[in-house]
């Protein structure tokens, strides 16, 4: 869903080209079926891989596979037979190779890795991400910023889901559960990449949704005291539908790590798509049981906006950004200088009105706790708007105006 298949397609549209979409059987006949429409010559030939890219290197300029785990799946020895297509029979050609994927442990596990027959042999290999905040606005140029935080809640950066979305955010959404469209099946269709048996990972990824971000919580949430999650918690990180996160000033091997759902769509769906799939199925679910909660839901992605605003804006110099806890005490963001030892403390308040004095004294109080050599300390304070505006040495205040306008 992030837009592989079209990139790929749009930045090859005028070469000559083969573009062959895998499925999960009875590939090689499809591929020669495919092949056979653009050269009828092709009749001649033994229907084989190797025989196939043989003739097709002087034919073409790219072979494009998408969804290459399928050819995994159907026929374990696809890698050798694609390693030996490689070392042997394109190695002089100009033809380019061109292999998509959707499921990102096998891409990693049987693509990219050191015991791959393909390791080694790649020129590039290019991993999409999602578009940042800041880039919705080419999605929605004539939206505020308020209507795009809630479109990014949903969405996050998925060009997918983002151009799916039409007219009045709301009401579109109202209309895609009352007509129950692509949002009911899709995390089932993402989850069917990577996982046999998705339930157990779905009610973990349900915990971690609700803010369940420790592991003893999330057991207590989905009730499964005496199983062990590590292995479920690790696949989840692998395929990055979560992150592990640990303090700022902690070691990435702390155990006072914490899970956070790693994409917005994915967290909104379970938060609440999920607990609500009976109500959404039999017609009687009200939109308002979202638009009630949103603004509780938006505060992590408001973070993740805030984020991304300090690190594209370059106002701040800093090395490393983070969240920060210690015991019962939590900052939102953290971000370091490792270089001059400045620090900047970091509270994002997904509401109006918010007191910017009570969270200043605040920071400066929690501040105390954190286990970095710290030369200057400066306060950022991130609202939808403040009740007054205070000036005070290294403090600076962001509200929604000040975020619209620096990123207009």
């Amino acid at each position: 869903r992030i837009g592989k298949t079209e990139l790929v397609l749009k930045a090859t549209e005028k070469m000559k080209r083969i573009y062959y979409l895998a499925l999960e059987k009875n590939n090689l006949d499809r591929f020669y079926n495919l092949c056979l429409n653009y050269f009828p010559e092709l009749n001649k030939y033994k229907k084989d891989w190797e025989v196939l890219f043989d003739f097709l290197k002087d034919k073409v300029d790219v072979i494009i596979i998408d969804e290459f785990q399928n050819l995994i799946k159907e026929d374990k020895n696809i890698l050798n037979i694609f390693q030996n297509i490689v070392d042997n029979i394109l190695k002089n050609s100009k033809i380019k190779l061109i292999i998509v994927g959707s499921s990102i442990s096998m891409i990693k596990s049987k693509v990219l890795s050191y015991k791959s027959p393909l390791y080694g042999r790649r020129t590039l290999s290019y991993k999409l991400r999602p578009i940042s905040f800041f880039d919705l606005k080419e999605f929605f140029p004539d939206k505020n910023i308020l209507e795009l935080i809630e479109i990014y809640g949903f969405a996050g950066g998925n060009p997918y889901y983002l151009s799916k979305i039409n007219g009045n955010f709301w009401d579109w959404l109202d209309k895609e559960l009352k007509e129950k469209t692509f949002i009911l099946d899709e995390v089932d269709f993402l989850m069917r990449y990577e996982f046999e048996n998705p339930s157990l990972y779905k009610s973990i990824l349900e915990a971690i949704s609700f803010g369940k971000n420790t592991i003893k919580e999330i057991k207590d949430y989905i009730k499964v005291e005496r199983t062990d999650l590590s292995p479920y918690l690790k696949n989840l990180i692998e395929v990055e539908l979560i992150k592990r996160i640990v303090p700022i000033d902690q070691k990435i091997n702390s155990r006072a790590g914490r899970y956070y759902i790693n994409d917005n769509f994915i967290g909104f769906w379970f938060r609440y798509i999920y607990p609500n799939l009976s109500s959404i199925e039999e017609g009687i679910f009200d939109i308002n049981t979202i638009k009630n909660d949103y603004n509780r839901y938006l505060g992590y992605v408001f973070e993740d906006i805030a984020k991304q605003f300090l690190i594209k804006s370059k106002l701040f110099k800093f090395t490393k950004i983070g969240k920060w806890w210690y015991k019962d005490k939590e900052i939102d963001l953290v971000a370091y200088n490792e270089n001059t030892k400045d620090i900047y403390l970091i509270e994002c308040k997904y509401s109006n009105n918010i007191n910017p004095k009570e969270i200043l004294e605040d920071l400066k109080e929690k501040s105390e706790y954190i286990n970095l050599d710290i030369k200057n300390k400066y306060y950022i304070i991130f609202a939808k708007s403040f009740k007054e505006r205070i000036k005070e040495n290294n403090l600076y205040l962001f509200d929604l105006k000040d975020l619209e306008n620096i990123y207009n």
